[in-house]
């Protein structure tokens, strides 16, 4: 009896995986080279950091009359003043005010949504998956809608234009996505993890300290990270929960503006200023944010 044998077609290995098109590039450019476009492509991203950085240092008079890449030829036209200039309009103290929403802000968001993750995930009681699918519909709730209603509760309360108001508003709108980003991290945890922990006697509340929390380090920091720059970044609730004195940096900027925008000194120089700390923590961060962004897309 003869039996026919499939032959797989010429220049084809049976279950080798297809390469795609870029990998086929890459090999043919070589990688040095690849490793030398990423190189140019990085500095040209660069080039409108490098631009505002310019800008921030001239006085609006030579900002006008010329473009920022004539500081190579005319290096002696920068000067600190817009940056003194900010400084002394009050800039300090809203810097601070930043800070100290942005913090305790990103803080209790990964607190209360890791928890609430983990008890989505490996956690049983009743009405679970009912609660859950409310959490993922506050995920379509405009903020807007919802601004007039806490500008008058907060006023009944006696929090409005306060710093705790401004944390509380975007802890409140931040907690939906970060349990369903931190919740669908949560469940690709091994289980047999989970039930080693314990079969040897450990409660919940150790379990995920020991064991769910350092594995879920990646997802955290990377939820802390969009966090963070939502929040430092934001200005439509600074603008209507912040009064004067507790005024973040994205409304004391905004103050600042003059009549026909003629203000560009201190935009740029505010505006420098103000992405030096999320590039700080992005870099310090950045093994953590990668590894979060890679997750689950290997197995």
């Amino acid at each position: 009896m003869t039996t026919a044998t499939a032959t797989a077609p010429s220049g084809l290995e049976t279950g080798a995986p297809r390469r795609g098109v870029l990998s086929k590039m890459v090999d043919r450019i070589g990688g040095g080279a690849v490793q030398l476009i990423m190189v140019l492509l990085g500095l040209f991203w660069l080039v409108p950091t490098l631009g505002l950085l310019v800008v921030s240092m001239r006085t609006t008079q030579v900002n006008t009359a010329e473009g920022w890449w004539t500081v190579f030829t005319k290096p002696a036209e920068l000067t600190l003043s817009n940056y003194a200039s900010l400084l002394a309009s009050g800039f300090t103290a809203s810097f601070w005010n930043t800070v100290a929403i942005t913090v305790p802000t990103t803080i209790l968001v990964i607190g209360i949504a890791a928890m609430a993750a983990y008890a989505f995930a490996w956690m049983e009681f009743p009405g679970r998956d009912a609660a859950f699918l409310v959490v993922v519909g506050l995920l379509i709730v405009p903020i807007q809608i919802a601004l007039i209603p806490i500008a008058s509760f907060y006023g009944g309360i006696g929090i409005f234009g306060t710093i705790p108001g401004v944390v509380l508003f975007h802890v409140a709108f931040g907690l939906p996505f970060a349990i369903f980003l931190l919740r669908n991290f949560f469940v690709g945890i091994p289980s047999s993890l989970l039930e080693a922990a314990r079969m040897d006697g450990a409660p919940e509340w150790k379990i995920f300290v020991s064991v769910v929390f350092p594995l879920g380090k990646p997802a955290i920091a990377s939820l802390g990270i969009f966090q963070f720059l939502w929040v430092w970044n934001d200005m439509l609730i600074a603008l209507v929960f912040a009064d004067t004195e507790n005024q973040p940096m994205t409304k004391h900027l905004q103050s600042q503006m003059r009549q026909f925008g003629s203000n560009i000194d201190i935009l740029s120089s505010g505006a420098f200023l103000s992405l030096i700390i999320p590039l700080v923590l992005f870099f310090a961060f950045q093994r953590y944010f990668v590894q979060g962004m890679m997750a689950g897309s290997v197995k």
